[in-house]
Parts: C-alpha cells; sequence; structure tokens
C-alpha cells in the first residue's frame, strides 16, 4: 500500500488487523477506534484461510462488550477468533518489545503462547489470577483478617502454575531463537539472540520469602517477574542498541514468529508491515522480501511504490479509498 504521509495507510493495516484479530496491535484503548463524532465501529474483513473462505465482523460502542463475529456466529471473544486466523503485525509501536520494561516482553510472549500452543493459552492468565488471589490472601493475613492457612492453597497454585507457565516459555524461546537470529543477520544484525531463563517457582522458593512478601503484600518470586533478553554480540538492545537495531529485532521476532505458525499450522499468517521499507537500503529491502514465508499473503505500507513489488500487487491510498494502481 503506497500513499503520501497522513492519508490512513497505517489505519487501514490496523482496521485489517482489528477484523482478524479483534484488537488493534497499536493501542489497548478500544474506544480511541471510533472515529471522532461517531457513536460506533465496525469492521468487516472477508478472505479465505485453509482454502474456505471466512467473514468477519467485530463490532465496538463505548462502554459495551466488543462484539465478535466469525461468519455469522457469535464468539466468546476476540481470543477465539485469534484461536481461528492468524495474523501478526509489525508498526513502530512494536518496538517497546524491545525498547519498554520486562512487562512488555511477557505480555508479548504471553500473546505468542496462544498462537502458537493454542491449547496452553489459558495458563498464563491462570497464572495471573492465582498470583492476584494470594496478594489478596496476604493483604488479609497483614490486616490480621484472616490465618497464613489462607495462603497455602493459592502458594500451591502459584508454584504449579508458575513453573508451568515457565516451561512453555522456555520451550516457546526455544523454537523461536535460531529462527530469529537467522533472519535477524539476513537483515544486517548480526549474533542477534532471544534468551529466556525459565527456573520455574517452587513452594520452598514461596515460603523462603513469605515474610516479605507479607509486608509487602505481594507475590516477590516467580514468572510474573521475569523477563526476556534481546541481544546482539554482548549488548543488551533496550539499553545499548541503535534505533535501526531495535527496529530490525523487532522486526525479526515477527518474521521468525510468522515461520514457526506456518511450521506448526501449515499456512503463514497474514504479514501487516507498517514502513518496513523506510530505514532499509536496497539489499535490505530484497533480503527482508526473502525472509517472507512462502505462499502466505503480506501486506505492507510505503509512502513511495517500492521497485521489488509488482504493478498488479500496489494499492494507492488516498484519504478515504484505496485502489489498485
Amino acid at each position: 500500500m503506497t500513499g503520501p504521509n497522513g492519508v490512513g495507510k497505517t489505519n487501514l493495516l490496523e482496521a485489517i488487523h482489528v477484523g482478524a484479530q479483534g484488537f488493534s496491535p497499536r493501542t489497548r484503548a478500544e474506544p480511541r477506534l471510533v472515529r471522532f463524532g461517531e457513536t460506533e465501529a465496525r469492521v468487516q474483513l472477508s478472505g479465505r484461510a485453509s482454502g474456505a473462505p471466512f467473514e468477519t465482523r467485530i463490532d465496538l460502542v463505548p462502554g459495551a462488550a466488543k462484539q465478535v463475529r466469525l461468519n455469522g456466529a457469535a464468539l466468546a471473544g476476540g481470543e477465539e477468533l485469534r484461536s481461528r486466523l492468524a495474523a501478526l503485525a509489525f508498526t513502530p509501536e512494536r518496538l517497546a518489545v524491545v525498547k519498554g520494561g520486562p512487562i512488555v516482553r511477557r505480555a508479548y510472549l504471553d500473546r505468542m503462547l496462544g498462537r502458537v500452543f493454542p491449547s496452553r493459552a489459558e495458563i498464563a492468565p491462570n497464572y495471573s489470577r492465582a498470583v492476584a488471589q494470594r496478594n489478596a490472601a496476604l493483604r488479609r493475613v497483614r490486616g490480621g483478617e484472616a490465618g497464613l492457612d489462607s495462603v497455602e492453597p493459592w502458594s500451591a497454585q502459584v508454584a504449579a502454575l508458575g513453573t508451568e507457565l515457565d516451561t512453555v516459555r522456555s520451550e516457546l524461546v526455544q523454537l523461536l531463537s535460531s529462527g530469529f537470529a537467522r533472519i535477524a543477520a539476513a537483515l544486517g544484525l548480526a549474533d542477534a539472540a532471544l534468551t529466556y531463563e525459565g527456573r520455574g517457582v517452587s513452594l520452598a522458593d514461596l515460603d523462603a520469602r513469605l515474610d516479605r512478601d507479607l509486608d509487602r503484600a505481594v507475590t516477590g518470586v516467580g514468572p510474573h517477574l521475569r523477563d526476556a533478553s534481546i541481544t546482539a554480540g554482548a549488548r543488551e538492545l533496550r539499553g545499548f542498541g541503535s534505533q535501526g537495531e531495535q527496529r530490525t529485532a523487532v522486526l525479526a521476532l515477527v518474521l521468525a514468529e510468522a515461520e514457526l505458525l506456518a511450521d506448526r499450522r501449515g499456512e503463514p499468517p497474514l504479514l501487516l508491515l507498517d514502513d518496513v521499507f523506510s530505514e532499509l537500503d536496497n539489499e535490505r529491502r530484497a533480503a527482508l522480501l526473502a525472509q517472507l514465508p512462502p505462499g502466505g499473503q503480506t501486506m505492507i505500507t510505503a509512502t513511495h511504490r517500492p521497485g521489488v513489488a509488482e504493478p498488479e500487487l500496489v494499492v494507492e491510498v488516498t484519504p478515504g479509498e484505496a485502489r489498485a494502481a
């Protein structure tokens, strides 16, 4: 998709992602997706997946529950839609995966878990609920409203689910790491590595710091405090990477996940890449295109028509309109 800045290329890419996944890749504040002056928004998307046609409809009304439909049938939510359709996006906001704090990388990994291991999608939210319940029990004990025995069942839940979450995160990172390093190198980022130290959490770990947890009324050990490391050579890219290196690392992560999903599902995901050519020379643009999963569909926005694209594959975007070049 080509067109000058400000004509709506990114908005169109965002709408496609909402239609395919039920949420925006740019914001979690869904009322912001409703146009100024309007009371609701709707995205309808049609296409083919696994050889069969599909149609989705997402209705957003501020203050009301989001409505998600697939082929006319109401779904429980976006999570169910994402288990049926696969779409990945690269936008400038995704640089937070490298530049942001550990909470951003944990959330990124846990969303990926649901796409790569659908049957394990509930491990992360179940663990978060167990930690929240243990923290509530700690507050009650600290306030003299309950005894220590009220903490024990939740400690057992945190230990079991936390170890399971650490294990599946480690498995995911192991599956991604070789593809991430290879794709990053092809895009000019040498010696890139993605690692995660999933140690698990035991009842002994929780008991050892129970006094400190009671003082603070929070659980101070477990995968809710872990971090994934994204490095190039000996450098942590969060603090010692240039903007271009951080951008390349995020793009390599997206493409590595696309490759992994294509392998596990037998079909590449839809890729939505916003403004990825702007900081690449011709050689690296060609390298990027060579890394796209074969047989899949990729939509790329750019201010100018790239010389590597066939004319019939170019869509020109103007305010309020998108048409074939």
